[in-house]
């Protein structure tokens, strides 16, 4: 899926999941030289709570959480701390290095591992044994690592799912049903032909934009993107030969911006100008345009997303991770719960466009109602819930897909695209690569 250039504050800090690259520098010590901290039975003790550029616009939302748990544990005092975005993961590093980690901390999905993988967060499935079935559970797999078996190292938070939007006039020019949205990788290649037979140029399907499809639209197509070991990336194949091939005659037929192979264009300008039939596949992009440019709102309909035979979608998800060596275990993991549990996320949401994590919360009566049908922005709440329920979540870019490892296939596939190499050798040529990196980090 394409992610959409956010322009407000409120959702560019809400979408960050994959906006952080991981961090190569290394972090002195290990799971070795930190001791666990192990539940004493007592909430107590001042604990230090970061989030992510979240002030101004959700002070008042979170000062209200934190009040109301230490109302409940008189004994606990929780110190919040707000962070600028620019350099997070630098900062989570330099913290690491110097045993100043706070309590509990707001992780996406690059500096879980970051984190994770150095032994610098806590096991909340040991310190907390039976609070996996609060969860969605694709949210909580989330956040375990590749050869630590059960483990898990941290409480998911809020989760952002991928959906379909699409210009509703321009889907009917091109002599489509908007009422019948592709549901695979290859149908939706075969809808980008069709538009570009009957745009003539004036407008294209979607972007080229290889590193924001990649790996989603592989593991839509089933295609194996890890062994079973998850040590090995494994995606040469014949599916993925065929996956660059299509892009590549898609791209020479105009089905896709020029420039959008290469560089981030404004996706949202050019959906708003009319110039691309697919717009960015996020609820928050929904929320925006109907603030922003009411004429394009009306004029976009919203499907579920793309999800292949395997029913999978893409999800951005935030977590709360707990400090391994914590001096107050119970007060950490009694807040991060309380922080993630359903009425708290679901007050989130309505505040922000961003769904539970917790199932409860996921349940509520505000995630399924799809009004008329006709508002696309009640509606995309509707899909997006639905599809966190019952979709698998496993299409989320794995760990070891690191910014590092997207950045070399996404070069190979960039020259296949524009016919410079042919696409079984851009194909092997990436797989080389990012196994060349991934051994690397093993080495670490």
């Amino acid at each position: 899926m394409t992610r959409s250039k956010v322009t407000r504050i409120a959702i560019a800090t809400l979408v960050t999941g994959a906006l952080f690259s991981v961090c190569a520098c290394g972090v002195s010590g290990g799971a070795a030289e930190v001791k666990e901290a192990h539940k004493t039975g007592k909430v107590a003790g001042e604990i230090t709570f970061r989030t992510l550029q979240l002030k101004p616009v959700f002070t008042g939302y979170v000062q209200g959480v934190i009040d109301s748990f230490e109302a409940k544990y008189p004994d606990v005092k929780v110190k919040w701390e707000d962070v600028p975005g620019d350099g997070y993961n630098e900062k989570l590093v330099a913290d690491a290095q110097a045993g100043a980690l706070p309590d509990v901390v707001n992780l996406s999905t690059d500096s879980f591992q970051l984190l994770g993988d150095r032994g610098m967060l806590a096991d909340v499935a040991q310190l907390d044994p039976e609070v996996a079935k609060e969860y969605v559970p694709g949210a909580w797999d989330q956040f375990k690592l590749p050869g630590k078996g059960d483990s898990v190292y941290a409480y998911p938070w809020y989760v952002t799912p991928e959906i379909l939007t699409y210009s509703t006039s321009l889907f009917t020019k091109a002599g489509l049903d908007p009422e019948k949205p592709p549901t695979s990788v290859e149908q939706f290649f075969d809808y980008a032909e069709q538009i570009a037979v009957k745009s003539g140029g004036r407008y294209s399907a979607f972007m080229a934009d290889p590193k924001g499809r990649l790996p989603g639209d592989w593991q839509k197509m089933g295609i194996p993107i890890l062994n079973a070991r998850q040590d090995r990336f494994t995606f040469d194949t014949d599916k993925a030969v065929e996956w660059v091939e299509r892009m590549k005659s898609l791209y020479g037929k105009g089905a896709m911006p020029k420039e959008s192979l290469l560089k981030s264009d404004d996706v949202n300008q050019l959906y708003g100008g009319g110039k691309i039939v697919f717009g960015p596949g996020s609820p928050g992009f929904v929320k925006d345009i109907k603030q922003n440019a009411p004429q394009v709102y009306a004029d976009t309909h919203v499907a579920g997303a793309v999800t292949g035979k395997l029913g999978h979608i893409g999800i951005y998800a935030q977590s709360l991770g707990v400090k391994k060596n914590t001096k107050s275990p119970d007060a950490a993991a009694e807040f991060a719960k309380w922080v993630t549990n359903g009425p708290n996320q679901v007050a989130f949401s309505k505040k922000a466009t961003i769904y539970p994590s917790n199932a409860k919360g996921l349940a509520d009566p505000y995630f399924a109602d799809k009004g008329d049908g006709k508002d696309a922005e009640t509606l995309a709440r509707a899909v997006g819930a639905e599809q966190l329920k019952t979709a698998a979540l496993d299409a989320n870019t794995p760990v070891q897909w690191t910014n590092q490892v997207g950045d070399a296939v996404v070069r190979e596939m960039q020259k296949a695209i524009q016919g410079e190499q042919d696409a079984r050798t851009a194909v092997k040529k990436a797989q080389e690569a990012a196994n060349e990196l991934l051994a690397k980090t093993v080495r670490k």
